[in-house]
This record gives structure tokens, C-alpha cells and sequence, in this order.
């Protein structure tokens, strides 16, 4: 839908909110995907604070803290989560006496007078006695925890996480197939003409796959005419295309297997086709 450039070797969290405020298409997600480094403290917070609903997929999250909002809250089931009964506790009192100062630092963001990813790294980089710095922490202490028992408790959820996370991928991946000429290599040093490169090949890999989109289409299409029966779930699980490089060609092949569609004038057993699929 939308690319944003950043330099390499640095923890994308820090631009992850900024590419979102930019992207002025149609679209205007409401729901944030990302693997572990598409997160932090001050990035939970902020997304939360911007109206973003940040849901990564964290490697190792048995070895994240989970936080108790008092020091007396003890739970049944998963206490044990929560680390030693009296610590690992959000400090709200904090929270409330920065809140406006956290809402003003919020609206200057979706305003554009700071950029997100200069106040994150201000942040990251700042002391962590800082007031602001703490109450971002907190409040992201609040989201992450909040998250993460919504992922161990939503199975439905935790499968959108991690579909949604594999497509980028596989994006990705194809894209870097695409982008063969010099073996994929930017060997230009500007970063004007990085960015380019970047995004001229963005724009191809959603060419390819919005042509083999129309591809689809055409075949179904053409099916419907000769007489096939395509049911409306049929029909809508095909129209989730995506690319595969595994035979080395670029092919058309739907996110979820396809059933195959029956035609009026044979019989359930008869052989018919069937789109291709990957897992």
C-alpha cells in the first residue's frame, strides 16, 4: 500500500509510527503488525496514545515482564506471569501527572510539528530519569502487558498476528527476487537514489501482483461463462493472491488452498481446475 524508507542497521520501531502517519492512500489502517523489533516501550505508547493498535509478533515472550497495576493485585491462574507478587508494578501516579504533557508530545507528532522516529530515539537515547521517558515507559508497560495476555488468550488473534507477519515476509522475499539485477545489490551510495531504487521496486512487485490478480479474475471469469458453479466463499478465498518464487517463476497462487468449483454438466468427480496454492 505504502513504503518508507529508512536507513539500514537501525531498530525499525523508531519509524514504524512515522511511516504510518505518512501514508496518505485510502486506507488508513487502524491495526499495526510487526515482529520484535517493531516494538518498545515508547512505541506502545505512542502508537496507543495516536489511536494505532500495535500487535507484534515478539520472539521470546516468555521472557518478557509482565505488569501489575497495584502492588496488592494477585490472579488466580497466571499470577506466576507477573514475575514476584509486589513488584513489576505500573506506576500511575506518574502516568496521570504526565498526561497532558503526553498528549501535547501525541498531537505535535500527528501534527508534524516532531517527527516520531526523532522523539523515539530522543527518547531511547535520553536519561532514564526523564519524566517524559518515564511516563511513555509506563503507559507502554500498560499496552504491551495488555497485548501480550491478548495474544495468549485470543487463538483466533494469534493466527492474524502471525499470518499477517508471514505475508510481510513473503512480500519481502519476493520482492528481493524481483530486485535480481545486481544481485539485488544497491551499490549507489546516494540515498535519494536508494530510496529510488527501493521504491521503483516496491511498485513492480505490487505490479506483478495485482496483474496476477487480474489474471485470476480473467480465468474466473471465463469459468463462470462456460458454466461453472464458484460458491461466494470460493470466490472471495481466491481473490487472496500472492506470488510464489519456490519454482523460481513468478505464479499466481492464493493464500489458502482453493476447492475446486463443480460444473453443472459433470459429475463431483469429475477432474476441474484448481488454482494453485501455498502454505
Amino acid at each position: 500500500m505504502f513504503t518508507h524508507f529508512i536507513p539500514c542497521g537501525v531498530w525499525e520501531a523508531v519509524y514504524i509510527i512515522e511511516g504510518l502517519l505518512k501514508n496518505t492512500s485510502e486506507v488508513q489502517p487502524t491495526t499495526v503488525h510487526a515482529d520484535t523489533q517493531g516494538q518498545s516501550f515508547p512505541v506502545f505508547a505512542l502508537a496507543h496514545l495516536l489511536g494505532f493498535d500495535l500487535m507484534p509478533r515478539i520472539r521470546n515472550w516468555k521472557e518478557l515482564t509482565f505488569y501489575r497495576p497495584s502492588k496488592t493485585t494477585e490472579y488466580v491462574h497466571i499470577d506466576a506471569l507477573f514475575g514476584e507478587p509486589g513488584k513489576h508494578v505500573i506506576d500511575f501516579d506518574l502516568i496521570e501527572t504526565q498526561f497532558r504533557h503526553l498528549m501535547r508530545v501525541a498531537v505535535s507528532v500527528r501534527e508534524g510539528a516532531i517527527s516520531s522516529s526523532t522523539l523515539l530515539k530522543r527518547l531511547r537515547s535520553g536519561s532514564r530519569k526523564n519524566a517524559t521517558y518515564a511516563a511513555f515507559r509506563e503507559v507502554g508497560r500498560v499496552i504491551r502487558t495488555v497485548q501480550l495476555l491478548r495474544y495468549l488468550s485470543d487463538a483466533p488473534l494469534r493466527r492474524r498476528v502471525t499470518a499477517a507477519t508471514n505475508k510481510v515476509e513473503s512480500f519481502n522475499r519476493f520482492s528481493q527476487w524481483i530486485g535480481f539485477g545486481n544481485r539485488g545489490v544497491i551499490a549507489d551510495n546516494d540515498p535519494i537514489e536508494q530510496e529510488k531504487a527501493m521504491k521503483f521496486n516496491a511498485l513492480l512487485t505490487n505490479a506483478v501482483i495485482f496483474h496476477n490478480a487480474l489474471d485470476i479474475a480473467e480465468i474466473v471469469r471465463q469459468l463462470l461463462e462456460e458454466g461453472w458453479e464458484i460458491d461466494p466463499e470460493t470466490w472471495r478465498t481466491s481473490r487472496r493472491i500472492w506470488p510464489s518464487t519456490s519454482t523460481g517463476s513468478a505464479s499466481t497462487a492464493p493464500m489458502n488452498s482453493v476447492s475446486s468449483p463443480t460444473r453443472t454438466t459433470r459429475s463431483s468427480t469429475s477432474t476441474s481446475p484448481r488454482c494453485a496454492s501455498r502454505t
